[in-house]
């Protein structure tokens, strides 16, 4: 298989360059990503765990899907392409927010997105672990206990998202 080939991109998310996933990643350079929260119609959200054979983050929980962009490809293409890949469901997104790259990020320039479904998913398990559906309380709650058993972007989206959503 060959390596994805990423956008490296400078402070103001302008593409400077291409390199292959494992450069970007061991160099700590600046690239894009989109994150996903999937939500019930109940209100509650997906958690995934990554599987321990992810190079970044392994057996931690993140967003319910989330990923890189390719090199040339567009926020809003990767969006629901990650949401197909990882869960094996197509549902209309809300972009609520772009995040900068940075320690906080993994170095990745990150727009997040929302929807709402209560179709049948199919985790990837090359990418997921396990999943589960949590109220924003609960994982508050996993989150102030155990911090470090979730992926930092996760923290940071999360945070973000209980401060601003629209939720109740």
């Amino acid at each position: 298989m060959t390596e994805e080939i990423f956008d490296v991109v400078d402070e103001n998310d302008d593409v400077v360059g291409q390199l292959p996933r494992s450069q970007v990643h061991a160099r700590g350079l600046l690239h894009r990503a989109v994150s996903i929260f999937v939500f019930n119609s109940s209100g509650q959200l997906l958690l995934q765990m990554r599987t321990p054979t992810k190079d970044e983050y392994p057996n931690c929980y993140t967003s319910s899907a989330s990923g890189h962009l390719s090199a040339g490809e567009d926020y809003d293409d990767a969006a629901p392409r990650e949401l197909e890949e990882e869960l094996g469901v197509a549902s209309p997104l809300t972009r609520l927010a772009k995040f900068p790259g940075g320690p906080e990020t993994a170095n990745e320039f990150t727009v997040l997105y929302e929807t709402v479904t209560d179709e049948p998913l199919t985790f990837d398990p090359e990418e997921i672990a396990a999943g589960e559906f949590l109220s924003l309380g609960e994982i508050s709650d996993r989150l102030a206990a155990r911090p470090e058993d979730f992926t930092p972007p996760f923290r940071t989206l999360f945070r973000w998202y209980v401060e601003n959503r629209r939720r109740s």
